[in-house]
């Protein structure tokens, strides 16, 4: 099994030299592949392979020979790349490529092999760099196959190591329904369990807005190309780099606290894109990072043997009852509470939604792969859909 370690790095000036050449030369080897590739589609329609782009290398060293300053492998990692990113492309997973930027906030080069680590010493040696301070707060047990150097928009520096433990994902029991829980995810409260529990928002960036909002003025008072001007930069980067670690350091704490105390979680599937054009509502959404919390929640409960359980997203979890069954179609985004009429249970708009996501996640789980039939009309829910199983 795959295993990523994140750690700080602490560069000298030297090496940050060197680590910024290896930046600038992997992202020009990225913006140089893809436009040999989208020129000899367009003229040719011939799609040049990552094999074909790695014999260009070569001629490409004698014409710019700064190249050959960095690693080799570097530069043709980055082609591999662009390689799987034309892959997660045409299979629906991401975005067409697109050139990278000289400035954007975060940039990195991986390291295939031949990079050592020194847990004793503190130092990972990365070639063509040398020795570099590292803080090892954890250590790890397996196979090295590669490392990642990253720079962020605050100067700071990451490696991550990927190792694989030679171990097998353990396989996942089959839901059991009392230890199975229901997770709905919103603004108010950020997650609202089917047991009733609600986790309440800590809202980072609406927090941290007044500091934003200063920082961002001073840096437009600076005269542009100045020193004051880059400080300037410096401190907004930071201000947003520390909203985001607190997002993340939330978001691991709640996630592993579900996946450690439930054997079995169901989530409804968002449509978080098309949600953000809501231009009310759009900082709100982006500020909660349902997306990333859905990815934790899911990589955690592969490699603790949990089950994870995914509700399509036109499941009218909020309008039904999760009693008996009826639906209420006139229900808005502002009724919080609400009545059944017919069994004239009282509901709570998120407590009932996660229970009928948890009902929903089962139904589907049990039933496989066909949906089942309707309920009768007035008191019927859609056809459940079955659940997708990550574990």
């Amino acid at each position: 099994m795959l295993r990523g370690y994140r750690y700080r790095l602490y560069p000298t000036a030297e090496q940050e030299v060197l680590i910024t050449k290896h930046l600038g030369c992997c992202r020009f080897i990225y913006n140089w592949a893809l436009a040999r590739k989208n020129v000899a589609y367009q003229s040719d329609g011939v799609s040049l392979s990552a094999y074909d782009l790695h014999k260009r290398l070569p001629a490409l060293k004698e014409e710019h020979p700064w190249l050959k300053e960095v690693n080799s492998q570097s530069l043709q990692q980055s082609i591999n790349h662009l390689a799987r990113a034309f892959t997660n492309f045409f299979k629906g997973r991401a975005k067409e490529p697109d050139f990278k930027k000289k400035h954007s906030p975060e940039q990195s080069f991986t390291v295939p092999q031949k990079y050592y680590v020194d847990f004793k010493q503190g130092t990972v040696k990365l070639p063509k760099i040398g020795a570099i301070k590292v803080k090892y707060h954890r250590t790890f047990v397996g196979t090295m196959k590669s490392a990642t150097v990253i720079r962020r928009s605050t100067g700071r520096y990451f490696i991550s190591i990927l190792v694989d433990d030679g171990k097998k994902p353990p396989v996942p029991a089959p839901p059991i329904p009392a230890q199975t829980v229901g997770i709905d995810l919103g603004l108010t409260h950020y997650a609202v369990l089917s047991t009733g529990e609600k986790v309440e928002n800590p809202k980072h960036l609406k927090n941290s807005r007044k500091r934003l909002a200063v920082l961002q003025r001073r840096l437009a008072r600076k005269q542009k190309g100045s020193k004051n001007r880059a400080k300037a930069r410096l401190k907004v980067a930071r201000c947003h780099q520390k909203i985001a670690d607190q997002r993340r350091d939330f978001q691991h704490q709640l996630s592993s606290r579900l996946v450690r105390e439930n054997q079995a979680l169901a989530v409804e599937t968002l449509n978080v894109d098309g949600m953000v054009k809501n231009h009310s509502l759009a900082g709100a959404i982006s500020d909660a990072g349902w997306g990333m919390f859905c990815l934790m929640l899911a990589y955690k409960c592969r490699e603790a043997g949990k089950t994870l359980l995914w509700v399509r997203r036109f499941e009218p979890s909020s309008k039904t009852c999760s009693v008996c069954g009826y639906r209420k179609a006139d229900l808005t985004l502002k009724d919080r509470e609400w009545t059944c009429p017919d069994c004239r249970t009282p509901h709570d708009r998120d407590i009932n939604a996660a229970i009928n996501i948890k009902r929903f996640a089962l139904a589907g789980a049990e039933r496989a792969v066909e949906p089942v039939d309707s309920l009768p009309l007035g008191r019927g829910m859609k056809q459940e859909a079955p659940s997708v199983r990550v574990g």
